[in-house]
């Protein structure tokens, strides 16, 4: 446990006087802006194979009674992987037979932000009245990384969480007055400072600030399916007839360097930690309750999920042949082969309404486990990935609707933070993208 005290404290508290969420402070609404037609700047030049010059980091200590320490985690997927078969009934998995192992999970955070009026508009997330504290970074994380200044992260499961800074000033501790919370996920830069990175990880930093990353996952998915189907409407057994000759095959392994160029404010995040009615048609109670007599954990939480999400809808079924796809006739024969790198350019081009291979083959669904049918039934035939009422819209303007395969899976990517584990906030994406 981190040791109580005010050392390493971030504090840059303002205007604590204005948290009483009066009718007369202004209201500011996310969902007013139109899509970002450029992303933010690129700091490029770096040496390739040599770490980056990040600045030095000073963990912070708890603030004690009236505070807030700001952590983040990549729950137990990032330290512990997405196996299969599951670990149990019910956990995460790849339905299409695929275990996933991540090397690294790199992503810059910033601008942990507490605002006043979290339910200034009931029917707007978007909605917040003035900030009142920040704590500003950047910060560098490695997700993968444990460490022993961790903490437990909220999702439980071995889950850690990483401190990354704290704030102490006059907040209201009468639980009266709930705190908007918010961040931003940043492209790569040398001004970060670095939480917990390794050497190789520096690597990996300077190779995302050239190629203009938020977020870098690099890992290894094997094949571990068994008793696979590619099923249609009218036959829910069918065998998998476009997995052959270069797919990989049981406990054959692809490893994967996914780079996501999606600078991304998440915004007055819901709270599961808050007892309560949250509002209709929310999950849990936006905002930040503080307490007397001891600080409260604001942990920023990235789903690693959600890139490989089949639809648009939250926590529908993940999959990972759409990106082993890439690689399909890249591989010497045998088993336990090892394929090149995929990486998410190579995405780029492909039809996400109806996916084929290297080969040019056209994919199916595969189910090599029951998916998850309490989003949506599950997927049948050809492989085409539900983008819901986000236009599909191939084309040189991104802003119109999603291009392809690059485009859905970083939209989806992008949804990925939220507080306290599975707290929804509002997403304002900062690159070229339907809103």
């Amino acid at each position: 446990m981190i040791a109580a005290g005010k050392a390493g404290v971030v504090l840059a508290v303002v205007g604590l006087a204005a948290c009483s969420s009066k009718t007369s402070l202004t209201v500011t609404c996310a969902s007013s802006q139109t899509c970002a037609v450029t992303a933010a700047g690129v700091d490029a030049g770096l040496a390739d194979g040599v770490p980056a010059p990040l600045g030095a980091f000073t963990p912070p200590s708890d603030p004690g009674s009236g505070g807030i320490l700001f952590t983040a985690s990549g729950e137990a997927a990032a330290t512990q992987g997405i196996p299969f078969p599951p670990a149990s009934a019910g956990a995460a998995a790849f339905v299409d037979g695929w275990s996933v192992r991540f090397t690294r999970v790199l992503v810059t955070l910033d601008n942990l932000t507490l605002a006043a009026g979290p339910n200034v508009s009931p029917g707007d997330e978007s909605c917040t009245e003035p900030a009142v504290a920040t704590a500003s970074g950047p910060w560098a994380v490695d997700l993968s990384h444990a460490g022993p200044g961790d903490l437990p992260g909220k999702g439980g499961g071995g889950e850690r969480a990483v401190p990354l800074a704290a704030l102490a000033g006059d907040f209201d501790t009468s639980g009266a007055t709930p705190y908007a919370f918010g961040y931003d996920v940043i492209p790569a830069a040398t001004s970060a400072r670095n939480v917990n990175l390794d050497d190789a990880g520096l690597v990996d930093y300077a190779r995302m600030i050239n190629d203009g990353c938020t977020v870098l996952y690099v890992g290894t998915a094997t094949f571990n399916g068994a008793s696979c189907t590619c099923p249609t409407a009218a036959d829910p057994t069918r065998a998998c007839s476009d997995r052959g000759a270069g797919w990989p095959q049981l406990g054959d392994s692809v490893p994967f360097r996914l780079c996501f160029r999606s600078p991304t404010s998440y915004v007055n995040c819901q709270n599961p930690d808050n007892g309560g009615e949250p509002l209709a048609g929310e999950e849990a109670q936006r905002g930040i309750y503080f307490q007397n007599g001891s600080s409260v954990i604001a942990q920023v939480t990235i789903h690693l999920d959600h890139p490989f999400w089949d639809s648009v809808l939250h926590d529908t079924p993940a999959h990972f042949d759409q990106f082993a796809a890439r690689v399909v006739g890249q591989g010497p024969p045998g088993t336990r082969v090892t394929f090149p790198t995929v990486t998410l350019d190579m995405t780029q081009g492909v039809d996400d309404t109806q996916v084929t291979d290297a080969q040019g083959a056209h994919l199916s669904w595969r189910s090599c486990t029951a998916p998850d049918a309490s989003i949506h039934a599950p997927f049948v035939g050809p492989m085409a990935f539900d983008a819901q009422s986000v236009p599909h819209a191939p084309g040189p303007d991104p802003c119109t609707g999603l291009r392809d395969l690059y485009d859905f899976a970083t939209y989806n990517q992008s949804t990925q933070g939220h507080l306290n584990s599975d707290g929804l906030c509002y997403v304002v994406r900062h690159y070229a993208s339907p809103r």
